[in-house]
């Protein structure tokens, strides 16, 4: 990707500073002296960075934060190392860069891990684009249900999260529907019944066709993998991005097969 190539080439000090700066520094071995990650901060106040370092910022508070939450509960269950382990066979990662994001997933365990300033640097990296914001708050839902159980600690950080990242109440309740597992079946699969198909596209069943399809299309184009890359989203994460799709396409079909009869 991008980033990573400019990165590799010895310009990344000129893409990102702050404290995720100052995280990925150190995974790559990058050394950053206070003074330059305070200027790179400085440069880059008015939150509308250029896309490479946008990426690396999305890339670095995604596994850093998915860490964090999933010691949340006191312990990392297997579920979760895997679905971590399972984001990076998805985004095709070569050797250094799984390494880097299993680095960063360790930094975010550690009790020195401040997530407040993590968030805020990510919200200010990404300025307006609240599609990039809302891919990011959905992996850590989807982490936050990998072993089949919301732990109240992982609620609380779920909604500081969403308060960091200004994400709305009303949001945050469709993407725990989204992968809140069936109680019959026990599988975080997001369109397990009909009722999980219209809370993942934040829809009832009182809505008309008409509403419910206006929903899916606002839906299908906040996640489109084309349209999330051009603002920001690492290319590797373009497969997760479609992966959505797929799934809101196929909770539309659920309801509208319903609506037919």
């Amino acid at each position: 990707m991008s980033w990573w190539g400019k990165m590799a080439g010895g310009t990344f000090g000129f893409m990102l500073g702050g404290p995720l700066g100052a995280m990925l520094g150190t995974v790559v071995g990058h050394n950053l002296d206070q003074g330059f990650i305070q200027l790179a901060t400085e440069q880059n106040n008015g939150g509308w960075g250029n896309q490479e370092r946008i990426q690396s910022a999305f890339f670095t508070a995604t596994f850093s934060v998915m860490g964090h939450l999933s010691k949340a509960d006191g312990h990392i269950s297997a579920q979760e190392i895997k679905l971590a382990s399972d984001f990076m066979v998805e985004m095709t990662l070569n050797e250094e860069q799984r390494h880097v994001a299993q680095e960063l997933f360790i930094q975010g365990k550690s009790p020195e891990f401040d997530l407040h300033i993590v968030l805020l640097q990510l919200r200010q990296e990404c300025g307006r684009r609240q599609n990039l914001i809302r891919m990011f708050v959905e992996i850590q839902v989807q982490l936050a249900y990998a072993d089949g159980v919301l732990h109240p600690e992982e609620q609380r950080i779920l909604n500081k999260i969403c308060d960091d990242l200004g994400i709305p109440p009303n949001e945050l309740h469709r993407m725990h529907g989204a992968f809140k597992p069936n109680p019959v079946t026990q599988t975080s699969e997001p369109l397990d019944n009909l009722n999980q198909a219209y809370i993942l596209l934040g829809s009832s069943p009182t809505d008309d066709m008409a509403t419910i399809k206006r929903k899916y299309r606002r839906l299908i184009s906040q996640h489109h993998p084309d349209k999330l890359v051009a603002k920001g989203l690492p290319e590797e994460m373009m497969e997760m991005a479609h992966q959505k799709t797929q799934e809101i396409r196929k909770a539309y079909e659920t309801i509208r097969k319903v609506h037919q009869h």
